[in-house]
This record gives C-alpha cells, sequence and structure tokens, in this order.
C-alpha cells in the first residue's frame, strides 16, 4: 500500500469509495442525501482539497483523505478495507506532511468520532447543522 496524490482522473473511483464507505458507516443518511451529496463530492468538493489516495500494488483505492489549510475535510475508507490500520496512515499523514490540526466529524457517526479521539483530537465545539444547511450536527475537533 502507497499513499500518492489523487489525480482527476481518480475521482470516479474515489466517489465509489465515498459512497460505499457512507452506506457502511452513515446509517443517519438517507438514499435521498446520498444522491444529494455524490455529485457535490464528485464535482466540487474534490477539486476543493488536496486530495491523496492509499492505493494497493495494482492500483485500487482502498481510501483516500482530502485536506484544506489545517482541516481534514474527508476520510474515507472502502468497507472491505476498514480495521487494516489505513485510516490511521492516512491521518497520519494528513497531519504530518499536510499540516492538518482540524477536523469536523458527523456526531452521528460514533466509530470516526472515536477513532479521532484515539488520533489525539479533541472536540472543541459543536454545530447543530453540517455545512449545506442539513440537520446532521458536526463535532468540530482540534488536534491536542
Amino acid at each position: 500500500m502507497q499513499i500518492v496524490a489523487a489525480a482527476e482522473d481518480d475521482y470516479v473511483e474515489i466517489v465509489d469509495v465515498w459512497e460505499a464507505s457512507v452506506r457502511a458507516t452513515h446509517d443517519f443518511l438517507s438514499e435521498e442525501d446520498i444522491r444529494f451529496f455524490k455529485p457535490l463530492i464528485l464535482n466540487e468538493y474534490l477539486s476543493a482539497v488536496a486530495v491523496h489516495c492509499v492505493k494497493d500494488e495494482s492500483g485500487r483505492i482502498h481510501g483516500f483523505v482530502g485536506v484544506a489549510g489545517q482541516g481534514i475535510e474527508m476520510l474515507f475508507l472502502a468497507p472491505e478495507s476498514r480495521g487494516r490500520g489505513l485510516g490511521k496512515l492516512l491521518t497520519n499523514f494528513a497531519i504530518a506532511t499536510l499540516g492538518a490540526r482540524r477536523v469536523d466529524v458527523n456526531e452521528q457517526n460514533p466509530h470516526a468520532v472515536g477513532f479521532y479521539e484515539h488520533m489525539g483530537f479533541t472536540v472543541v465545539r459543536r454545530s447543530p447543522v453540517d455545512g449545506t444547511g442539513k440537520p446532521f450536527p458536526l463535532l468540530h475537533m482540534e488536534l491536542r
């Protein structure tokens, strides 16, 4: 496995990883919500962040991280790749190489909250809605 900068040619596969990950971990999202976010991820959000993927020797993407400024804006793993240390690998890369110090996490995703706490992040504040105004509370976390 290696971490590489994502190319625009990777975006469709990245969105496939995003969708599979969201379906496995974000049970608070409806089908309508996924259909709302999917084109935004592909057409707007990926180009707004520095995206790095973890790929295997065949070039298959197992996960990705997107960072803007000092914030981890997205971190998603293919469901079958969870529990293999890839989230930790990508988070440590984002911190050490890209200067990440903050992350916003859906409060309704307790596994992600616990993961970031384990990685040294603490909650500094809460928002009742996400960045699009939808009723998905966010926990704003910072690296200790």
